[in-house]
C-alpha cells in the first residue's frame, strides 16, 4: 500500500480489508483450520490497517472536514480490525498494561472486556511465565521486532496454553509505542480443547462429600450452585458435630473442607482470646493498638500434600500477617476482598527467604473474608488457587463469607464456653481443699473428676479438718449444678467444718447443718466421719445423710460397707442421720465416695455399681493410697468410655503401720 492514498482509494482499501477479515473469521471456524496461519494472516491485516491509518493521518492537515471524516474512518478501521478479528487480541502499553481487548480475548479469559482493561497483562498468566513474558514485551518495545512467547492464561474454566505473538505499533495521539498481543492455541492443543470442570463443580478425587447428580447436558452454572450449597451444608455439619464447641477443631475442619472443595491453599488468621475481653477487638481498639503492630496470629495453613508444599506451609505458618498484607487489611476493614487475577505478588507477604508468598504457593487468584460474628472481627480466612480450575468469582466469595460467619459464631461460643469452664474450675477449686493436711499415723488421698458434658460447677465437695478429739472427714453432693448449687455446697462444707469445733459426733454436726440448709432450695447428701487415734487402732464414728455408705478396705483385702441411710440435709425439720462405728487397724482404709462413682454408665446404660467398685478396691488393698484412687478412676473412665454424666469425688484415709509413723 503506498504511503499516501486518495480518499476514494483508502475507502476501497478499507472495504477490501473488511472482506478479508470476514473470510479469516469464517476460516478460523472450520474444523481443519490452521490456528497459526490464521493468526499470522490476522497480524498481516493489522499491519496493513496501521499503514492505512498512517496514510490517512497525512491527509488530516488538508481540511477540517476531511479531518473529521478521517477520524470516523479510523474508528471504522480499529473496530473492524481489532474488535472483529477472529483471534484474541490485546492492546498493551509499554508497561504491559491492558488498554483494550477484543471479544475473542475476553472470551478466552472467561470475563468481560471492561474487566480486563486497566489491569496488567501478566496478571492473566500463570506465575512461572510472567517474568519471561515481561522481558519479551520489553524487547518488542525496544527493538520493534515481532516476538512469540509460550503463555498459560488463567481464565475461564481452566488454564489455556497459548502462543502469544507480539508486535510493536504506533498509534496517533500516543507518545509511546504500544504492543498488539495476539494469542493462538499452543502446539498440540486443539482450538476448542476440552476443559476440566470448573473449580466449585464436584471434585471427585478430593471431595468426601456426596456429589450432586448432574446430567451431562445440564447447565454448568446449576452444578456449581448446587456444589456451593453442598459445601455450606457440609460446613454446618462439621462445625456442629461436636457436642462441646472447640475452637481449634472447628477452624481446622473448616480449613480442610475449603482445601478439598474450593481452594489449593487455605490460610486462617485469628485474634487470640484475651482474658477479660470478648475475644477480639473493636474498630476503636484496633485504632488504639495500631502502634503496637498487628495482633492477628496465624492458626492454620493447608496446601497440597507434597514435600515442596509442606515446606512452604511450614514457612507460611511462621510468617505473621503484616500490616500491609491482604489478611490484615480485611481484618481491619471487615470488608471481604476478591483478587481474581493477582497482580501484586506481595499481597500475602514475603517469606524469610525473600520470596513472596503468592510466588511460593503459585497463587494466581486470591480471596479473603473476615471471620466476624456480627459484633467483632475475630480474624480472616484466605483462599488461594493456582488457576487450574479457574479464578475465584463472586459466588466463591459469597460462600466463603458465609463460612467465615459460621466459624466466627463457633469461635465465639467456644471462647465463651472456655471462659465459663475456667470460672467453673476456679469455683470448683474453692469448694475443695487446696491440699490435704499431714496427720501423723495416717495417710490421706482425695480426688475429684468433673463431668464431661458441661461447664457448670458441680455440687460435689470433700474436706478434712481438725476436731476437738481428733480429725473429721466429710464428703457430700449437692443436688444440681451451677452457681446456686455452688453456694449451697460452700454452706454445707464450711458449716460442717465450723460446727465440728463444738460438736463431738458427726450426727450432731449433720443435724445442725440440716437446720442451716432448710432455707435453701436444694438438698444435700453427705457422709461424715470423725477419727480418734488410739495406741493401736483408730476409732471411726460415721454419720450419713442419704449418702452412699462408706467402704472399709482391710489390709488383708476383706471389704465391708458400713451403715448408710439417713435423710438428705435441707429437706425436713425432723432430721435423722444414719450412724455407725468402725475400728481401723494398721493398713486398713476408709473409702468415701459420691454417687457419681456408682451411677456411671457404659454404652449399654449399665451402671458401674458397688460390686465393681469393691472389686477394684480389693485388688488394690495394699497398693499406695493414691494408686488405689487412681485405679478406681481408670476403671471408671474405661467403663463409661470417658463419658462421665456426673461429677465424681473420692476421699480415703489409711492407718499407717507403727514402723511408718
Amino acid at each position: 500500500m503506498p504511503d499516501q492514498l486518495e480518499p476514494e482509494s483508502l475507502m476501497r482499501e478499507i472495504g477490501d480489508l473488511e472482506t478479508r477479515i470476514a473470510e479469516l473469521r469464517q476460516a478460523a471456524g472450520m474444523r481443519e483450520a490452521d490456528p497459526r496461519a490464521t493468526l499470522d494472516a490476522a497480524l498481516v491485516e493489522l499491519e496493513l490497517a496501521l499503514t492505512a491509518l498512517r496514510a490517512l493521518n497525512t491527509e488530516q492537515g488538508a481540511a477540517a472536514g476531511r479531518a473529521s471524516a478521517s477520524a470516523e474512518t479510523e474508528r471504522r478501521v480499529l473496530r473492524t480490525v481489532f474488535q472483529e478479528a477472529p483471534v484474541p487480541l490485546f492492546l498493551l502499553d509499554r508497561g504491559a498494561g491492558v488498554r483494550r481487548v477484543n471479544r475473542q480475548a475476553a472470551a478466552l479469559l472467561g470475563t468481560s472486556p471492561g474487566y480486563v482493561s486497566g489491569k496488567q497483562f501478566t496478571a492473566f498468566c500463570d506465575l512461572p511465565t510472567r517474568a519471561a513474558l515481561r522481558s519479551q514485551l520489553a524487547a518488542v518495545v525496544r527493538t520493534g521486532r515481532r516476538r512469540r512467547a509460550q503463555v498459560r492464561f488463567l481464565g475461564g474454566a481452566s488454564p489455556v496454553d497459548a502462543v502469544v505473538t507480539m508486535v510493536r505499533v504506533w498509534i496517533r495521539g500516543e507518545p509511546d509505542p504500544m504492543v498488539i498481543a495476539a494469542a493462538s492455541p499452543a502446539d498440540g492443543a486443539a482450538p476448542e480443547q476440552a476443559r476440566p470442570a470448573r473449580r466449585g463443580a464436584p471434585r471427585a478425587a478430593a471431595s468426601s462429600m456426596p456429589q450432586p447428580a448432574v446430567a451431562p447436558g445440564d447447565d454448568e452454572a446449576v452444578a456449581t450452585i448446587v456444589h456451593r450449597m453442598d459445601v455450606l451444608a457440609g460446613a454446618s455439619e462439621l462445625l456442629l458435630e461436636e457436642p462441646v464447641f472447640n475452637e481449634t477443631v472447628a477452624v481446622r475442619r473448616c480449613a480442610r473442607l475449603l482445601a478439598a472443595e474450593l481452594a489449593d491453599w487455605v490460610i486462617v488468621d485469628l485474634v487470640p482470646d484475651m482474658p477479660g475481653q470478648p475475644g477480639t477487638a473493636t474498630a476503636e481498639e484496633l485504632a488504639a493498638r495500631a502502634v503496637e503492630g498487628p495482633e492477628l496470629r496465624r492458626q492454620v495453613v493447608l496446601g497440597p500434600q507434597d514435600e515442596a508444599s509442606a515446606e512452604a506451609a511450614r514457612l507460611i505458618e511462621e510468617l505473621p500477617p503484616a500490616a500491609d498484607t491482604l489478611p490484615y487489611t480485611v481484618y481491619g476493614s471487615r470488608n471481604s476482598a476478591l483478587r481474581p487475577h493477582v497482580e501484586e505478588l506481595d499481597l500475602l507477604g514475603t517469606c524469610e527467604d525473600g520470596q513472596p508468598v503468592c510466588v511460593k504457593i503459585g497463587a494466581g487468584s486470591v480471596l479473603c473474608v473476615p471471620v466476624e460474628d456480627g459484633e467483632r472481627c475475630l480474624g480472616t480466612i484466605t483462599l488461594a488457587v493456582s488457576g487450574e480450575h479457574g479464578p475465584f468469582d463472586l459466588l466463591d466469595l459469597s460462600v466463603v463469607q458465609r463460612l467465615g460467619r459460621y466459624v466466627a459464631l463457633v469461635i465465639r461460643a467456644a471462647r465463651l464456653y472456655r471462659r465459663r469452664a475456667q470460672v467453673a474450675d476456679s469455683l470448683q477449686a474453692s469448694l475443695l481443699p487446696k491440699q490435704l493436711p499431714a496427720i501423723p499415723g495416717l495417710v490421706l488421698a482425695g480426688r475429684y473428676i468433673g463431668a464431661t458434658d458441661g461447664v457448670e460447677v458441680g455440687g460435689d465437695f470433700y474436706d478434712v479438718f481438725p476436731t476437738p478429739d481428733g480429725w473429721g472427714l466429710v464428703l457430700g453432693d449437692v443436688c444440681g449444678k451451677g452457681e446456686d448449687a455452688a453456694a449451697v455446697t460452700a454452706t454445707a462444707r464450711h458449716g460442717v467444718r465450723l460446727l465440728s469445733r463444738r460438736k463431738a459426733g458427726p450426727t450432731e454436726v449433720l443435724s445442725e447443718v440440716n437446720e442451716v440448709l432448710l432455707d435453701e432450695d436444694r438438698f444435700v447428701t453427705a457422709v461424715m466421719a470423725t477419727l480418734v487415734q488410739g495406741s493401736e487402732r483408730v476409732t471411726v464414728s460415721l454419720g450419713s445423710a442419704g449418702h452412699p455408705p462408706a467402704i472399709v478396705v482391710r489390709a488383708d483385702g476383706v471389704i465391708r460397707t458400713v451403715t448408710g441411710g439417713g435423710v438428705p440435709l435441707g429437706l425436713f425439720d425432723d432430721f435423722d442421720a444414719g450412724r455407725d462405728t468402725v475400728d481401723l487397724g494398721a493398713g486398713d482404709t476408709l473409702f468415701l465416695h459420691s454417687d457419681g462413682v456408682l451411677e456411671a454408665c457404659d454404652m449399654r446404660r449399665r451402671q458401674f455399681g458397688v460390686d465393681r467398685l469393691m472389686d477394684v478396691l480389693a485388688a488394690h488393698a495394699t497398693a499406695p493410697l493414691e494408686d488405689m484412687l487412681g485405679a478406681v478412676e481408670s476403671e471408671l473412665l474405661d467403663f463409661c468410655d470417658g463419658d462421665l454424666r456426673d461429677d465424681v469425688s473420692m476421699l480415703a484415709v489409711r492407718v499407717l503401720p507403727p514402723s511408718l509413723n
